[in-house]
């Protein structure tokens, strides 16, 4: 530089940031991140708290992650009225298998390897709170009469035994506004459902129109 002007910044980067290149090892990711927070460590807990089982009771709406063993990942939504999946202890949570399209992914994916993750969602919160653990499948009457009050009866209860249990930040929710209205859009932003299904499935009847898809699904849900 000109004599008297400030020095020139620099800045250094590991050599392997300089091309592009496939992260292959835990050591090669640490060198882009920061080590976590001592309280991000310390807050992962192995049982579900009376916070989270409170924030659960108010939950409508969670995905359940899983997979098969062939490692195949799939991520299922799952709705229902507020307490729908119950807390019967700080280690066990209790979830009616509604009605689907019987594709059966997740309670495959249970069968053949039982672990699962669970991500709860509370409209207008932004925090969520996620479960890891090991899931089974059961038909006793007594978990089934749990469930009663659904509209249709649950033909079987899926069981987790909570290995971890962490109540996740608002970051995500924040930067996308997910509960911002301002940001919701109109439906007709998109194809119907039944005009996706149409091209998707390549049918030569007519699509369904939205009116008939909801009427459809008012009688199983």
């Amino acid at each position: 530089p000109a004599a008297g002007a400030p020095p020139r910044l620099t800045t250094t980067k590991p050599n392997f940031l300089r091309h592009f290149m496939q992260i292959n090892s835990k050591d090669q990711l640490r060198r882009l991140y920061s080590a976590p927070a001592e309280r991000v460590i310390r807050k992962e807990l192995s049982q579900i708290d009376h916070h989270m089982e409170r924030f659960i009771s108010l939950s409508p709406f969670f995905v359940i992650a899983s997979g098969n063993a062939q490692q195949q990942m799939d991520a299922s939504p799952r709705g229902g009225k507020p307490g729908f999946v119950k807390v019967t202890n700080q280690n066990t949570l209790l979830i009616p298998d509604a009605l689907g399209n019987n594709s059966l992914d997740t309670l495959e994916n249970i069968v053949a390897t039982g672990q699962v993750g669970l991500l709860f969602f509370m409209p207008g919160i932004d925090e969520m709170v996620r479960i890891n653990g090991q899931a089974s499948l059961h038909t006793d009457d007594h978990l089934i009469r749990l469930f009663e009050d659904m509209q249709n009866k649950t033909r079987l209860v899926i069981k987790v035994s909570v290995h971890t249990a962490y109540m996740h930040c608002a970051k995500a929710a924040m930067r996308s506004q997910l509960w911002n209205s301002a940001n919701h859009l109109d439906r007709r932003a998109l194809p119907t459902m039944g005009q996706l299904i149409k091209e998707h499935a390549r049918l030569d009847t007519p699509a369904e129109t939205q009116d008939e898809m909801l009427k459809r699904y008012e009688k199983e849900l």
